[in-house]
């Protein structure tokens, strides 16, 4: 199979697992939910998880494979400020958990990027 179409398929595993580990572990999530937001937040963890699940079945169908990595690429710009409160409530922890947190931010890029870029590549696709 050629790279651009395992792309594809190897973001939607990423969200996949990242839906399904909202649920299996979902108090960790709850700690980086900004607290600005309304409602509790348990709701934005299932919320999130729901919509990595759905990103991840778009992506997994060619039909609607542009739009749903169009959609990716804004839920992670959208869920940046989760990793950004992440980051400073863990900025007193032990080095190796400050790194994975601090990591993170920057890792949004490439990841927004890759969202693009399979979007890119499904044009003209049916």
């Amino acid at each position: 199979m050629p790279r651009s179409q395992r792309s594809p398929l190897l973001l939607a595993g990423l969200l996949a697992t990242a839906g399904v580990a909202h649920f299996a572990a979902p108090r960790q999530f709850d700690a980086t939910v900004p607290r600005a937001l309304p409602g509790t937040p348990r709701t934005w963890t299932y919320a999130s998880g729901v919509a990595e699940l759905a990103l991840a079945a778009g992506l997994a169908l060619p039909r609607t494979r542009k739009a749903a990595a169009l959609a990716t690429a804004a839920f992670f710009v959208g869920v940046f400020p989760a990793n950004v409160k992440m980051a400073a409530d863990w900025r007193h922890r032990p080095a190796p958990q400050k790194a994975a947190a601090f990591g993170r931010l920057p890792l949004q890029i490439p990841l927004v990027l890759w969202a693009r870029g399979v979007a890119r590549n499904a044009e003209g696709r049916a």
